[in-house]
């Protein structure tokens, strides 16, 4: 069986006035994350993980932040065009783990929403998707909450 693993880092803003959506799901907090898209870094990274495994370039490649085309566009969109792009290629997924450094909100009541949303996207178990929320103990921008990072690493397996 041959295998290709791919990393991926997504970094956003959190900005008032915009929703707070992370992977895939809409989260009731007070700021959300400031990008072209829907900004959902969690995506955004899985995305990019998926593409590097295979050499494809990043996201930007295939959706840039200046085609009005993708002004607040769903990133869950993306991920489905890529997944298809991945699958073309001869490739599936064998498993998504990912992290989340953020000092708020507080993710660990929606981890199992958007693990169960991103396997419904991709149509593929949700025991193939890891999810994981860490604090950064108030240090830097991050814990001054000013924004949010998000990591992926993709294996994907060839058919």
């Amino acid at each position: 069986m041959k295998i290709r693993i791919g990393q991926g880092i997504d970094v956003h803003p959190l900005v008032t006035n915009r929703p707070f959506i992370l992977g895939g799901i809409q989260i009731d907090h007070t700021h959300g994350l400031l990008g072209h898209s829907d900004a959902d870094a969690l995506i955004h990274a899985i995305c990019d993980a998926m593409l590097g495994a295979l050499s494809l370039g990043d996201i930007g490649k295939f959706f840039s932040d200046t085609d009005e085309k993708n002004k607040n566009r769903n990133s869950q969109e993306f991920l489905l065009e890529i997944y298809q792009t991945i699958r073309n290629h001869g490739y599936a997924i064998g498993n998504i783990d990912t992290t989340i450094v953020t000092e708020e909100p507080k993710l660990a009541p929606h981890i199992q929403d958007m693990r169960t949303n991103i396997s419904e996207v991709l149509k593929i178990n949700i025991d193939q998707i890891s999810i994981k929320a860490t604090r950064p103990e108030r240090m830097g921008a991050l814990g001054r909450k000013e924004g949010l990072l998000a990591m992926a690493v993709v294996l994907l397996t060839q058919n």
